[in-house]
């Protein structure tokens, strides 16, 4: 039987943030000596650093579990609103929750897709995309990478 998602939006939040460590969970092996932690996306402890050079003025990252530069790391995307992120690819797949504003999200060879907050996503390796912030506020995507993170523009 599906149930209707939550109205509110402290309900709604507490169900993405235990679907997210769900999901981060299932990546890796978890390390008995290693800290369980909440982090919401507008937490003091998240450093936020830029998106690569060709990502929309605005855009930015913020870690919050692993090392990009090694497989299975989890991050916050954020978007502001208004913004675009051109025609890319990723060498890894994406498990994508959409956590606040809304993503109109366009894959090669598939319709166009506008997510809401709440909305699992997932990205296939190599699969050219763009995605455009088309809310009032800015958006922010929890993305689970399984190969190190990275983003390449289209030809």
């Amino acid at each position: 039987m599906l149930r209707e998602f939550p109205a509110s939006p402290e309900a709604r939040l507490g169900i993405l943030l235990a679907t997210t460590m769900i999901v981060a969970g299932l990546a890796v092996p978890a390390s008995a000596e290693e800290s369980a932690f909440i982090r919401t996306a507008d937490s003091s402890q998240l450093e936020w650093g830029p998106c690569p050079p060709f990502m929309p003025e605005g855009c930015s990252l913020a870690v919050l579990h692993g090392d990009p530069a090694k497989p299975a790391a989890d991050v916050f995307f954020k978007l502001p609103a208004g913004t675009t992120v051109p025609l890319h690819w990723h060498s890894s797949e994406e498990r994508m929750i959409l956590v606040s504003g809304e993503i109109e999200a366009v894959y090669e060879g598939q319709d166009p897709v506008v997510m809401k907050a709440g909305t699992y996503a997932y990205g296939p390796p190599r699969r050219e995309h763009n995605a455009t912030c088309v809310s009032d506020e800015d958006c922010v995507l929890f993305i689970a990478f399984v190969e190190p993170v990275d983003a390449f523009p289209a030809d």
